[in-house]
């Protein structure tokens, strides 16, 4: 039969990395969502950097912002 100590640590063992776990699920979630931000940004430098589209005709902002000078 297996030592009490043995079988006591193998029981208190999963509960030692429940908290190293949570904290690296966190700070995966936070990568993700910082990669999405840096995936987002660089298509809008690509978008800039390629400047306006002079293929077909310029698309009309709606009237409800038209009237506002937005845009």
């Amino acid at each position: 039969m297996a030592d009490r100590g043995v079988t006591e640590r193998i029981a208190v063992r999963p509960a030692e990395w429940d908290d190293p776990e949570e904290q690296l699920v966190k700070q995966l979630a936070e990568v993700g969502a910082e990669r999405d931000d840096l995936a987002a940004a660089g298509r809008v430098l690509r978008g800039w950097a390629s400047g306006p589209q002079r293929d077909g005709p310029r698309r009309r902002l709606p009237r409800r912002w038209a009237d506002r000078g937005v845009g």
